[in-house]
């Protein structure tokens, strides 16, 4: 069985104010369930995590033009 697509970076640090992990950008819940979800769901959950962790680094609007 294929383990799947992972954004995982071996930097697991949750952050107290966001619940998010500081290297990959998932909440715990979606960890927890990671080898449970399809790989539609995990791409799709992929997608969205470099704008969490642009937001959890409080980076600029990664789509804003400067």
């Amino acid at each position: 069985m294929s383990a799947g697509s992972s954004p995982c970076v071996r930097i697991c640090v949750i952050d107290p104010a966001s619940k998010l992990c500081e290297g990959c950008g998932r909440t715990l819940q979606e960890i927890a369930q990671w080898s449970r979800l399809s790989e539609a769901e995990r791409l799709a959950i992929m997608a969205i995590l470099e704008e969490r962790l642009s937001s959890l680094r409080g980076d600029a609007d990664p789509h804003r033009s400067a």
